[in-house]
Protein backbone atom coordinates (compact mmCIF):
# COMPACT_ATOMS: atom_id res chain seq x y z
CA UNK A 1 0.00 0.00 0.00
CA UNK A 2 1.35 3.44 -0.95
CA UNK A 3 -0.10 5.25 2.10
CA UNK A 4 0.08 3.87 5.63
CA UNK A 5 -0.41 5.22 9.15
CA UNK A 6 2.97 5.97 10.76
CA UNK A 7 3.44 5.31 14.49
CA UNK A 8 5.67 7.97 16.08
CA UNK A 9 6.19 5.76 19.14
CA UNK A 10 7.75 2.69 17.52
CA UNK A 11 8.31 4.12 13.98
CA UNK A 12 6.35 1.27 12.37
CA UNK A 13 3.63 1.54 9.71
CA UNK A 14 0.27 -0.17 9.32
CA UNK A 15 -2.74 -0.22 7.00
CA UNK A 16 -5.19 2.66 6.88
CA UNK A 17 -8.12 0.26 7.11
CA UNK A 18 -9.80 -0.90 10.30
CA UNK A 19 -10.82 -4.53 10.66
CA UNK A 20 -14.06 -5.47 12.36
CA UNK A 21 -13.32 -7.75 15.35
CA UNK A 22 -16.68 -9.51 14.83
CA UNK A 23 -16.75 -10.39 11.14
CA UNK A 24 -13.25 -9.38 9.95
CA UNK A 25 -14.54 -6.98 7.30
CA UNK A 26 -12.05 -4.28 6.22
CA UNK A 27 -13.51 -0.82 6.81
CA UNK A 28 -12.27 2.71 6.13
CA UNK A 29 -9.85 4.35 8.53
CA UNK A 30 -12.51 6.84 9.74
CA UNK A 31 -15.37 4.29 9.91
CA UNK A 32 -17.35 4.31 13.16
CA UNK A 33 -19.35 1.11 12.40
CA UNK A 34 -18.63 -2.04 10.42
CA UNK A 35 -20.19 -1.75 6.95
CA UNK A 36 -21.13 -5.44 7.01
CA UNK A 37 -22.46 -6.20 10.52
CA UNK A 38 -22.84 -2.74 12.07
CA UNK A 39 -20.47 -3.49 14.97
CA UNK A 40 -19.11 -0.35 16.70
CA UNK A 41 -15.41 0.10 15.89
CA UNK A 42 -12.73 1.40 18.25
CA UNK A 43 -10.06 3.92 17.33
CA UNK A 44 -7.18 2.70 15.18
CA UNK A 45 -4.25 1.26 17.18
CA UNK A 46 -0.67 0.39 16.22
CA UNK A 47 -0.42 -3.42 15.85
CA UNK A 48 3.20 -3.32 17.06
CA UNK A 49 3.17 -1.20 20.24
CA UNK A 50 -0.57 -0.93 20.83
CA UNK A 51 -0.59 2.89 20.96
CA UNK A 52 -3.79 4.58 19.77
CA UNK A 53 -3.54 6.89 16.76
CA UNK A 54 -4.97 10.24 17.81
CA UNK A 55 -5.66 13.33 15.76
CA UNK A 56 -1.92 14.08 15.51
CA UNK A 57 -1.12 10.83 13.74
CA UNK A 58 1.28 10.93 10.79
CA UNK A 59 1.28 9.07 7.48
CA UNK A 60 4.01 7.32 5.52
CA UNK A 61 3.93 7.59 1.71
CA UNK A 62 5.86 4.82 -0.05
CA UNK A 63 6.36 4.61 -3.80
CA UNK A 64 8.29 1.67 -5.17
CA UNK A 65 9.60 1.42 -8.75
CA UNK A 66 12.00 -1.18 -10.14
CA UNK A 67 13.05 -2.33 -6.68
CA UNK A 68 13.86 1.17 -5.45
CA UNK A 69 11.67 2.88 -2.86
CA UNK A 70 11.06 6.50 -1.92
CA UNK A 71 9.49 7.29 1.49
CA UNK A 72 7.99 10.48 2.86
CA UNK A 73 6.45 11.20 6.27
CA UNK A 74 3.63 13.77 6.24
CA UNK A 75 1.26 15.24 8.83
CA UNK A 76 -2.19 14.38 7.44
CA UNK A 77 -4.02 12.17 4.97
CA UNK A 78 -4.70 14.99 2.53
CA UNK A 79 -0.99 15.76 2.25
CA UNK A 80 -0.24 12.05 1.93
CA UNK A 81 -2.53 11.70 -1.09
CA UNK A 82 -1.08 14.83 -2.69
CA UNK A 83 2.49 13.60 -2.18
CA UNK A 84 1.60 10.17 -3.55
CA UNK A 85 0.06 11.73 -6.66
CA UNK A 86 3.05 14.04 -7.10
CA UNK A 87 5.55 11.21 -6.86
CA UNK A 88 3.66 9.09 -9.36
CA UNK A 89 3.32 12.08 -11.72
CA UNK A 90 7.03 12.82 -11.50
CA UNK A 91 7.86 9.21 -12.29
CA UNK A 92 5.70 9.33 -15.39
CA UNK A 93 7.49 12.50 -16.52
CA UNK A 94 10.86 10.86 -15.78
CA UNK A 95 11.61 13.69 -13.32
CA UNK A 96 11.71 11.31 -10.42
CA UNK A 97 13.54 8.38 -11.99
CA UNK A 98 14.36 6.10 -9.07
CA UNK A 99 16.17 3.58 -11.26
CA UNK A 100 18.65 6.27 -12.34
CA UNK A 101 19.11 7.46 -8.73
CA UNK A 102 17.60 10.88 -9.43
CA UNK A 103 15.34 10.42 -6.45
CA UNK A 104 16.52 12.14 -3.31
CA UNK A 105 18.09 9.33 -1.32
CA UNK A 106 16.85 8.74 2.21
CA UNK A 107 19.81 9.73 4.39
CA UNK A 108 20.25 7.81 7.63
CA UNK A 109 22.38 8.76 10.62
CA UNK A 110 24.81 6.00 9.61
CA UNK A 111 25.25 7.71 6.21
CA UNK A 112 26.19 10.95 7.96
CA UNK A 113 28.59 9.10 10.27
CA UNK A 114 30.43 7.57 7.31
CA UNK A 115 31.22 11.09 6.14
CA UNK A 116 31.72 12.55 9.61
CA UNK A 117 34.37 10.11 10.87
CA UNK A 118 37.00 10.81 8.14
CA UNK A 119 36.37 14.54 8.66
CA UNK A 120 36.74 14.22 12.45
CA UNK A 121 40.04 12.33 12.15
CA UNK A 122 41.50 15.39 10.42
CA UNK A 123 39.69 18.27 12.12
CA UNK A 124 39.33 16.71 15.60
CA UNK A 125 42.68 14.98 15.91
CA UNK A 126 42.32 14.31 19.64
CA UNK A 127 38.62 13.84 20.32
CA UNK A 128 37.49 11.79 17.31
CA UNK A 129 38.10 8.54 19.20
CA UNK A 130 35.75 9.73 21.95
CA UNK A 131 33.14 10.60 19.33
CA UNK A 132 33.59 7.19 17.73
CA UNK A 133 33.08 5.43 21.07
CA UNK A 134 29.92 7.38 21.95
CA UNK A 135 28.44 6.96 18.48
CA UNK A 136 28.89 3.19 18.44
CA UNK A 137 27.77 2.81 22.04
CA UNK A 138 24.72 5.09 22.09
CA UNK A 139 23.76 6.41 18.64
CA UNK A 140 24.32 3.53 16.24
CA UNK A 141 22.09 0.98 18.05
CA UNK A 142 19.21 3.47 18.32
CA UNK A 143 19.38 5.68 15.25
CA UNK A 144 21.98 4.20 12.90
CA UNK A 145 19.49 2.95 10.28
CA UNK A 146 16.91 5.69 10.90
CA UNK A 147 16.33 8.45 8.36
CA UNK A 148 17.34 11.86 9.71
CA UNK A 149 13.86 13.33 9.22
CA UNK A 150 12.36 10.48 11.25
CA UNK A 151 14.44 11.20 14.38
CA UNK A 152 12.15 13.23 16.61
CA UNK A 153 12.89 15.15 19.84
CA UNK A 154 10.79 12.58 21.71
CA UNK A 155 13.13 9.80 20.52
CA UNK A 156 16.11 11.73 21.84
CA UNK A 157 14.38 12.43 25.15
CA UNK A 158 13.71 8.71 25.48
CA UNK A 159 17.42 7.96 24.85
CA UNK A 160 18.40 10.53 27.49
CA UNK A 161 16.02 9.01 30.04
CA UNK A 162 17.22 5.47 29.33
CA UNK A 163 20.86 6.53 29.76
CA UNK A 164 20.05 7.87 33.24
CA UNK A 165 18.58 4.46 34.15
CA UNK A 166 21.07 2.18 32.39
CA UNK A 167 23.99 0.45 34.05
CA UNK A 168 27.40 1.71 32.93
CA UNK A 169 30.29 -0.59 31.90
CA UNK A 170 31.80 0.19 35.33
CA UNK A 171 28.67 -1.17 37.02
CA UNK A 172 27.29 2.21 38.14
CA UNK A 173 23.58 2.98 37.93
CA UNK A 174 23.00 5.66 35.33
CA UNK A 175 25.44 7.56 33.12
CA UNK A 176 26.81 10.85 34.39
CA UNK A 177 25.45 14.19 33.25
CA UNK A 178 28.76 14.81 31.47
CA UNK A 179 28.36 11.63 29.39
CA UNK A 180 24.71 12.35 28.56
CA UNK A 181 25.63 15.88 27.53
CA UNK A 182 28.48 14.65 25.31
CA UNK A 183 26.15 12.17 23.58
CA UNK A 184 23.56 14.89 22.91
CA UNK A 185 26.17 17.38 21.71
CA UNK A 186 27.61 14.80 19.29
CA UNK A 187 24.17 14.03 17.86
CA UNK A 188 23.52 17.73 17.38
CA UNK A 189 26.88 18.10 15.66
CA UNK A 190 26.03 15.27 13.27
CA UNK A 191 22.81 17.05 12.28
CA UNK A 192 24.71 20.32 11.87
CA UNK A 193 27.33 18.76 9.59
CA UNK A 194 24.58 16.95 7.65
CA UNK A 195 23.02 20.36 6.98
CA UNK A 196 26.36 21.85 5.92
CA UNK A 197 26.96 18.93 3.55
CA UNK A 198 23.50 19.17 1.96
CA UNK A 199 22.24 15.92 3.49
CA UNK A 200 19.57 17.40 5.75
CA UNK A 201 17.21 20.36 5.66
CA UNK A 202 15.28 21.88 8.50
CA UNK A 203 15.66 22.23 12.26
CA UNK A 204 17.76 19.72 14.18
CA UNK A 205 15.64 17.73 16.67
CA UNK A 206 18.38 18.15 19.28
CA UNK A 207 17.55 21.86 19.55
CA UNK A 208 14.35 20.96 21.40
CA UNK A 209 16.11 18.70 23.90
CA UNK A 210 17.54 20.24 27.06
CA UNK A 211 21.10 19.23 27.84
CA UNK A 212 22.24 18.59 31.44
CA UNK A 213 24.08 21.53 32.98
CA UNK A 214 27.54 20.78 34.32
CA UNK A 215 29.45 22.39 37.15
CA UNK A 216 32.98 22.44 35.74
CA UNK A 217 34.25 24.70 38.51
CA UNK A 218 34.46 21.87 41.05
CA UNK A 219 38.00 21.34 42.28
CA UNK A 220 39.53 18.39 44.09
CA UNK A 221 42.31 18.81 46.61
CA UNK A 222 43.80 16.82 49.44
CA UNK A 223 43.77 17.79 53.08
CA UNK A 224 47.07 17.79 54.97
CA UNK A 225 46.25 14.40 56.52
CA UNK A 226 45.24 12.90 53.16
CA UNK A 227 48.41 14.21 51.56
CA UNK A 228 50.54 12.69 54.31
CA UNK A 229 48.78 9.31 54.01
CA UNK A 230 49.25 9.29 50.24
CA UNK A 231 52.96 10.13 50.44
CA UNK A 232 53.52 7.53 53.18
CA UNK A 233 51.71 4.92 51.08
CA UNK A 234 53.85 5.70 48.04
CA UNK A 235 57.07 5.37 50.06
CA UNK A 236 56.29 1.74 50.89
CA UNK A 237 54.33 0.78 47.78
CA UNK A 238 55.60 -2.55 46.32
CA UNK A 239 55.33 -1.43 42.67
CA UNK A 240 57.82 1.41 42.25
CA UNK A 241 56.61 2.18 38.73
CA UNK A 242 53.07 2.89 39.97
CA UNK A 243 54.39 5.00 42.85
CA UNK A 244 56.56 7.03 40.46
CA UNK A 245 53.60 7.63 38.15
CA UNK A 246 51.53 9.10 41.00
CA UNK A 247 54.50 11.17 42.24
CA UNK A 248 54.82 12.74 38.78
CA UNK A 249 51.13 13.63 38.89
CA UNK A 250 51.54 15.07 42.37
CA UNK A 251 54.64 17.17 41.71
CA UNK A 252 54.05 18.37 38.13
CA UNK A 253 50.26 18.62 37.72
CA UNK A 254 50.56 16.89 34.34
CA UNK A 255 47.56 15.12 32.84
CA UNK A 256 47.43 11.33 32.93
CA UNK A 257 47.56 11.09 29.12
CA UNK A 258 50.63 13.36 29.03
CA UNK A 259 52.50 11.15 31.48
CA UNK A 260 51.53 7.97 29.61
CA UNK A 261 53.02 9.45 26.39
CA UNK A 262 56.06 11.04 28.08
CA UNK A 263 59.43 9.90 26.70
CA UNK A 264 62.91 10.52 28.11
CA UNK A 265 63.97 12.80 25.24
CA UNK A 266 61.34 15.30 26.41
CA UNK A 267 62.90 15.69 29.86
CA UNK A 268 65.81 18.04 30.54
CA UNK A 269 66.95 17.44 34.12
CA UNK A 270 69.73 20.03 33.86
CA UNK A 271 67.33 22.82 32.92
CA UNK A 272 64.58 21.21 35.03
CA UNK A 273 61.97 21.27 32.26
CA UNK A 274 59.53 18.87 30.59
CA UNK A 275 58.35 19.31 26.99
CA UNK A 276 54.74 18.32 26.41
CA UNK A 277 54.28 17.79 22.67
CA UNK A 278 50.69 16.57 22.63
CA UNK A 279 49.03 18.83 25.16
CA UNK A 280 45.28 19.26 25.30
CA UNK A 281 45.73 22.85 24.16
CA UNK A 282 47.06 21.56 20.86
CA UNK A 283 50.52 23.19 20.97
CA UNK A 284 53.91 22.10 22.28
CA UNK A 285 54.50 23.38 25.82
CA UNK A 286 57.68 23.51 27.91
CA UNK A 287 57.03 23.61 31.64
CA UNK A 288 59.52 24.01 34.49
CA UNK A 289 59.50 21.39 37.23
CA UNK A 290 60.44 21.45 40.91
CA UNK A 291 63.43 19.86 42.64
CA UNK A 292 61.08 17.20 44.02
CA UNK A 293 59.92 16.31 40.49
CA UNK A 294 63.54 16.19 39.29
CA UNK A 295 64.35 13.77 42.11
CA UNK A 296 61.46 11.50 41.02
CA UNK A 297 62.71 11.39 37.42
CA UNK A 298 66.31 10.74 38.53
CA UNK A 299 65.11 7.78 40.58
CA UNK A 300 63.51 6.07 37.56
CA UNK A 301 65.63 3.54 35.64
CA UNK A 302 65.64 4.24 31.89
CA UNK A 303 64.64 0.83 30.51
CA UNK A 304 62.46 2.12 27.68
CA UNK A 305 61.94 5.26 25.62
CA UNK A 306 58.87 5.86 27.80
CA UNK A 307 59.34 7.21 31.31
CA UNK A 308 56.59 4.96 32.72
CA UNK A 309 56.43 2.12 30.17
CA UNK A 310 53.83 -0.59 29.83
CA UNK A 311 54.38 -4.28 28.97
CA UNK A 312 57.44 -4.99 26.80
CA UNK A 313 58.56 -1.36 27.08
CA UNK A 314 55.68 -0.05 24.97
CA UNK A 315 53.45 2.90 25.86
CA UNK A 316 51.23 2.20 28.85
CA UNK A 317 47.54 2.42 27.92
CA UNK A 318 45.85 3.06 31.26
CA UNK A 319 46.50 3.59 34.96
CA UNK A 320 43.06 2.94 36.40
CA UNK A 321 43.62 -0.21 38.47
CA UNK A 322 46.93 0.84 40.10
CA UNK A 323 45.36 4.15 41.17
CA UNK A 324 42.34 2.40 42.70
CA UNK A 325 44.65 0.21 44.78
CA UNK A 326 46.83 3.10 45.99
CA UNK A 327 43.78 5.24 46.72
CA UNK A 328 42.27 2.49 48.86
CA UNK A 329 45.53 1.85 50.72
CA UNK A 330 45.93 5.58 51.45
CA UNK A 331 42.30 5.72 52.68
CA UNK A 332 41.39 8.50 50.27
CA UNK A 333 37.70 9.06 49.35
CA UNK A 334 36.41 6.56 46.78
CA UNK A 335 35.27 9.46 44.61
CA UNK A 336 38.76 11.00 44.47
CA UNK A 337 40.09 10.72 40.91
CA UNK A 338 43.68 10.53 39.71
CA UNK A 339 42.93 13.78 37.86
CA UNK A 340 42.27 15.29 41.28
CA UNK A 341 46.05 15.36 41.84
CA UNK A 342 46.24 17.92 39.04
CA UNK A 343 43.62 20.03 40.82
CA UNK A 344 45.54 19.56 44.06
CA UNK A 345 48.75 20.79 42.39
CA UNK A 346 47.02 23.98 41.25
CA UNK A 347 45.11 24.48 44.50
CA UNK A 348 48.28 24.34 46.59
CA UNK A 349 49.93 27.00 44.41
CA UNK A 350 46.97 29.40 44.36
CA UNK A 351 46.38 29.00 48.11
CA UNK A 352 49.97 30.07 48.70
CA UNK A 353 49.78 33.24 46.64
CA UNK A 354 50.74 32.14 43.11
CA UNK A 355 48.71 34.12 40.57
CA UNK A 356 46.21 32.42 38.25
CA UNK A 357 48.11 33.36 35.08
CA UNK A 358 51.23 31.53 36.28
CA UNK A 359 49.20 28.50 37.36
CA UNK A 360 47.49 28.49 33.97
CA UNK A 361 50.89 28.31 32.23
CA UNK A 362 52.07 25.46 34.46
CA UNK A 363 48.87 23.52 33.72
CA UNK A 364 49.25 24.27 29.96
CA UNK A 365 45.74 25.68 29.79
CA UNK A 366 44.97 27.18 26.41
CA UNK A 367 42.87 29.91 28.01
CA UNK A 368 43.62 31.45 31.40
CA UNK A 369 39.86 31.48 32.10
CA UNK A 370 40.04 27.70 32.54
CA UNK A 371 42.06 28.33 35.70
CA UNK A 372 39.39 30.59 37.20
CA UNK A 373 37.92 27.62 39.06
CA UNK A 374 40.75 28.17 41.55
CA UNK A 375 39.97 31.87 42.03
CA UNK A 376 38.10 31.28 45.30
CA UNK A 377 41.32 29.83 46.76
CA UNK A 378 43.10 33.04 45.83
CA UNK A 379 40.38 35.00 47.62
CA UNK A 380 40.99 32.94 50.73
CA UNK A 381 44.72 33.65 50.49
CA UNK A 382 43.99 37.38 50.23
CA UNK A 383 41.65 37.17 53.22
CA UNK A 384 44.37 35.50 55.32
CA UNK A 385 46.87 38.13 54.19
CA UNK A 386 44.48 40.90 55.22
CA UNK A 387 44.05 39.34 58.65
CA UNK A 388 47.81 39.04 59.01
CA UNK A 389 48.33 42.68 58.01
CA UNK A 390 46.11 43.83 60.85
CA UNK A 391 48.11 41.80 63.37
CA UNK A 392 51.40 43.17 62.04
CA UNK A 393 50.21 46.75 62.32
CA UNK A 394 49.06 46.24 65.90
CA UNK A 395 52.33 44.51 66.76
CA UNK A 396 54.41 47.38 65.37
CA UNK A 397 52.36 49.94 67.31
CA UNK A 398 52.64 47.97 70.55
CA UNK A 399 48.87 47.53 70.93
CA UNK A 400 48.98 44.20 72.80
CA UNK A 401 45.31 44.23 73.78
CA UNK A 402 44.19 44.73 70.19
CA UNK A 403 46.67 42.09 69.04
CA UNK A 404 45.28 39.54 71.50
CA UNK A 405 41.77 40.36 70.37
CA UNK A 406 42.74 39.94 66.73
CA UNK A 407 44.38 36.60 67.46
CA UNK A 408 41.20 35.39 69.08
Amino acid sequence: MAIQIYCTECRSSCSLEKKCPECGTACGTDAKKCTACGHLLEGKKCPICGESFGRDKKYRVSVSVKGKRANRIVDNLTQAREVEATLKSDILRAEFDIADHKVKKVVTLADVWKKYLPWAKVDKMKSWKTDDFFYRKHHEPRFGNTALEEIAPLDIERMKAEMKQAKTPQGKQGYSDATVRHVLVLLGHLFKKAGEWGLFEGKSPTESVRKPKLDNRITEFLTADEMQRLISTLETWPCKRSADFIRICLYTGMRKSEILKLTWDKIDLDRKTVTICDSKGGTTQVIPISEEAVAVFKGIAQKSEYVIPGPEGKMKKTFRDPWYKVRKAAKLPESYRLHGLRHNFASQLVSNGVDLYTVSKLLTHKDVRTSERYAHLSDESLRQAAQKSGKLINRNTGSETTLRDAEK
